[in-house]
Order: C-alpha cells, then sequence, then structure tokens
C-alpha cells in the first residue's frame, strides 16, 4: 500500500499480509463478524427480508457530502457503481414492507478526507427502509439495532475486546434502559458557535463539529431536522417546518461522530421532481426510479449505518481503516 495521504497516528499496514495476520485485525474481524450476525438477528427477528442490492446502476445516491461517483461501461452505457442503496430501497419496498441490505458502496471521497480518521472510498452500510413509517420509527429501529449489536458484542466477543483494549464498561450508559437523546440541526449548531467552531447554520454538521459534539457524550444520540438543501431530494420536508426535513443522523459517543444517516422519504412523483430541480439534479437521469414512482411507491422512511464505522466505535479503534479487511482510503492507492 502507498499511504501517501494515510492518517499519520495510525499508518498503514505495508501489505495485506501484514495487516490480515495482525491479531488486532483478526480480532477487528471476528467482533465484525459478531455485528453482522447480531444485526441479521435483530433485523430477521423483526420481521426484515433481507435484500441483495445492485452494486451497478444507471443512477445512483447524489447525495454523497462531497464525493464522486464512479463510472463504469455497462456494454455501451454509463453506469455508477453505487454510492448508496437509497433508491433501490425504496423501489424494494413493492416486494416487502420491511427490507434490509447489507452491500459494499464506492465514493471517492475529497483527499482531505483521507485524515479523518474515518473515511474509506470503500465501504459497507448497513441499509434499512421501512413501508409506511415515519421519521420516529426509524429512529426507534436504529437505536434498537445498535443498542441490539453492542449488547451481543459484549455478551459474545469479550476476548476480541481483550485483546483490543476495549473495555466493556465504556457501553454501560449506551445499554441503560434510558432512550437515545434527541437534539436539532439548530440547537447543535447554537451549542458548536458556543464552543469557538464556526458551523454553517444552513449545512450538515461539517466533520470537525460532529467529533467535538460526540466528544462530550457518553452514548450515542441523534440529530434532526437538517436544513432542506443540505441533504438528498428524497429526505422529506417537514410539513409542519417549511425548509427543514424530517431526517436524522445518529452520533455515536467519544469523539467517533456519526454511525448512521436516515430520513422519512419523499415518495410523492412532483415533489421528487421539484426536489431534484432544486438541487440542480436531471431528471432525466432517474427514468426508471421515476417511472416506479409515478406508478406508486409506499411512503417510507429508513436509514444506512456504516458498518466499519460501527465497529471502529464498538472496538475502540484510531482509524475506520482498521475496521475494513481490505482498506482503501481517499487517495491511497492499495489493493
Amino acid at each position: 500500500m502507498d499511504p501517501i495521504s494515510a492518517d499519520a497516528a495510525t499508518p498503514l499496514p505495508a501489505s495485506p499480509r501484514e495487516h490480515l495476520s495482525s491479531p488486532t485485525t483478526r480480532a477487528v474481524l471476528r467482533l465484525q463478524h459478531t455485528v453482522l450476525d447480531a444485526a441479521r438477528e435483530h433485523l430477521g427477528s423483526a420481521g426484515f427480508t433481507e435484500m441483495l442490492p445492485p452494486i451497478i446502476g444507471p443512477v445512483t445516491d447524489p447525495g454523497a457530502r462531497g464525493a464522486k461517483q464512479v463510472d463504469v461501461d455497462f456494454y455501451g452505457h454509463r453506469y455508477k457503481l453505487m454510492t448508496s442503496a437509497i433508491l433501490y430501497k425504496q423501489a424494494s419496498l413493492t416486494a416487502f414492507d420491511r427490507i434490509f441490505c447489507i452491500a459494499p458502496n464506492v465514493r471517492l471521497e475529497p483527499l482531505e478526507t483521507s485524515s479523518t480518521s474515518r473515511h474509506l472510498a470503500e465501504f459497507h452500510q448497513i441499509d434499512v427502509e421501512v413501508a409506511g413509517a415515519s421519521r420516529d420509527d426509524a429512529m426507534a429501529v436504529a437505536e434498537g439495532l445498535v443498542t441490539h449489536v453492542v449488547r451481543r458484542v459484549v455478551e459474545r466477543s469479550a476476548g476480541e475486546l481483550e485483546v483490543l483494549g476495549r473495555d466493556p464498561d465504556a457501553f454501560a450508559d449506551l445499554l441503560s434502559d434510558e432512550p437515545f437523546e434527541r437534539r436539532t440541526h439548530i440547537s447543535a449548531v447554537t451549542d458548536l458557535h458556543a464552543l469557538g467552531h464556526d458551523q454553517n447554520p444552513d449545512a450538515e454538521i461539517d466533520w470537525a463539529g460532529e467529533a467535538v459534539l460526540s466528544a462530550k457524550s457518553s452514548r450515542p444520540f441523534f440529530l434532526t431536522d437538517y436544513p432542506k438543501g443540505s441533504r438528498g431530494f428524497y429526505d422529506k420536508e417537514n410539513p409542519a417546518r417549511p425548509g427543514r426535513l424530517l431526517n436524522f443522523d445518529l452520533l455515536a459517543p467519544e469523539g467517533y461522530g456519526e454511525l448512521c444517516s436516515g430520513s422519512e422519504r419523499e415518495h410523492e412523483y412532483g415533489t421528487i421532481v421539484a426536489r431534484m430541480r432544486e438541487t440542480g439534479e436531471n431528471p432525466a437521469k432517474y427514468g426508471w426510479y421515476l417511472k416506479m414512482v409515478r406508478e406508486g411507491i409506499p411512503g417510507s422512511a429508513g436509514f444506512g449505518i456504516g458498518l466499519e464505522r460501527l465497529v471502529r466505535y464498538i472496538a475502540g479503534l484510531d482509524s475506520v481503516w482498521q475496521a475494513s479487511a481490505y482498506p482503501k482510503l481517499p487517495g491511497v492507492v492499495s489493493p
């Protein structure tokens, strides 16, 4: 691997063999296996059907923060590698009311993200979507899923946590019966300004701001009600609060930052086309998706949890690349 932009605090290994044979990596990957088992256990018991989304398609999620999409030649047609399964999750609700998928995503993140300790160019996501659900419903599923996964890791992966030097007591607050705290975007901006962080009130909370807020908490918490224009066209605008979205992020404590993003979804054809145009998207690119919307898809809510970010938090790792068997950091040439 060529560590041209690697995080100086956690330099990349010299080779895949060195990385894969490391006791730390082996412990992390066993813990990751437990996380995946627990996620499937929890969602399956709640009536979700696992589906396998496509890896390429004519369009993908346009809402990835500053990341570029990857084009592929699909028999003479310009297709994209998936940056997110969001459009396919909505479409899949015409088959089942409660679905989830665990799939790879590729985002060519800006080079400066190689030193954030929490960005990968290739990562996996636990995606969930529920027909007829509200934002609050989706948040409840996300909270229940994270709590169940952490509980299973504490119960089943004590040896791995010991190898990694991660004290199970770090999760005592998370595993209490208290619900995760909810904060609005506006209140988070106010807090950051009071702490001297120059957060743009019309944008997503930036990475440094997330770290500041996260470091002040001992358990995960939600941020809600992001401003319209800061997210993709599929996040539903709050009819009771024009200009604010019915969406959320879930942030891990201890400075680990965002684990999850989700929202209640727009599903009306006219509104989606208008939102596409507002965000600079060409509706003509989304032909197959808009055809399904015009014919009718359920209203829904859902979210995606970054698997490697979740594992990084649970394992107490310095950098997210340590939670990947074959890590690909932005700008870093690697197998």
